[in-house]
């Protein structure tokens, strides 16, 4: 794994925690907020032919919505 890949790894691994705790405390704005950053580092990722199909289970993004 290249210090590129590790260090995205690392950036979704963060955010998915404050995605978690944001949902816990059921700021949902603040939600979105981490599930864009989350989809905008993957996207970076497969842009630079990164494979994140383990990085992050797919329902969470669906979930992480304005206004649920």
């Amino acid at each position: 794994m290249s210090q590129f890949e590790a260090a995205l790894r690392g950036q979704v691994q963060r955010a998915r925690q404050t995605l978690t705790a944001a949902q816990r405390a059921g700021h949902d704005y603040e939600v979105h907020l981490h599930a864009a950053r989350i989809r905008d580092l993957l996207d970076l990722a497969a842009r630079h032919g990164i494979d994140t199909g383990d990085w992050i289970d797919p329902a969470v993004l669906e979930s992480a919505t304005v206004g649920e």
